[in-house]
């Protein structure tokens, strides 16, 4: 950017959304099928660039947040599962604190799907089946990088994974990292956002109650 080029004015920077909203008698009657269908038009046709995409937002034990874009692997009506490094700055604020929130920006759609909730490990066979499913070179990548950890330089990591490229060439198994696994967040609010027109957005959450079931809220924009 030049000195002549004006730098852009976030406050000018305005979309009109959709004038369709969500009717709290079009919905399920559990929030994660109503996820579901939500996740399968935001799949469909590429409407969304990967829609599996969250924001994970954690705390540490003393209420000092962070936040990171991870990738949705498996969901559920018991949660929604990511896998992470257990030693990376996530897992160990969870292991502090297992509240936390994911957000699906879908911004193409004008929606957004706010969850709030508990996390806790997968079990070890649930880990090695999802880890088997993964490139191999991603696979590698489990063990070359210390999630969060300082490193001195890209070389040092390049140098790790070649290392490791030429211990478990193409075609071997790599073993599962015992420092890598799943977290299953158990949702206990869900909220599906609808952009509307002039700033009236639809925003229906769901809520858990104590016999299981769920109640639907609608929230002012």
């Amino acid at each position: 950017m030049t000195d002549s080029e004006p730098l852009p004015d976030p406050a000018s920077m305005r979309e009109q959304y959709r004038a369709e909203g969500i009717d709290e008698a079009e919905l399920a009657d559990h929030p994660m099928e109503q996820f579901a269908r939500w996740f399968v038009q935001a799949a469909a046709r590429g409407a969304v660039y990967e829609p599996n995409a969250m924001v994970v937002s954690t705390a540490d034990a003393e209420g000092r947040p962070s936040s990171r874009t991870v990738l949705l692997k498996q969901y559920d009506e018991r949660g929604f599962v990511f896998f992470t490094n257990y030693e990376s700055r996530k897992a160990r604020e969870l292991a502090e604190n297992p509240y936390v929130s994911l957000l699906f920006p879908w911004h193409p759609v004008a929606r957004q799907v706010v969850v709030t909730g508990t996390a806790r490990r997968t079990g070890r066979d649930e880990t090695a089946a999802y880890f088997r499913t993964r490139p191999h070179g991603s696979q590698l990548g489990a063990w070359a990088s210390a999630q969060s950890a300082v490193v001195s330089s890209r070389s040092e990591l390049d140098a790790s994974y070649a290392e490791l490229v030429e211990r478990y060439p193409e075609g071997e198994q790599v073993p599962v990292p015992p420092h890598w696994g799943g977290f299953r967040v158990a949702p206990r609010a869900v909220e599906f956002w609808q952009g509307r027109e002039n700033r009236l957005h639809d925003r229906l959450r769901y809520v858990a109650l104590e016999d299981g079931s769920w109640q639907v809220e609608r929230l002012s924009p």
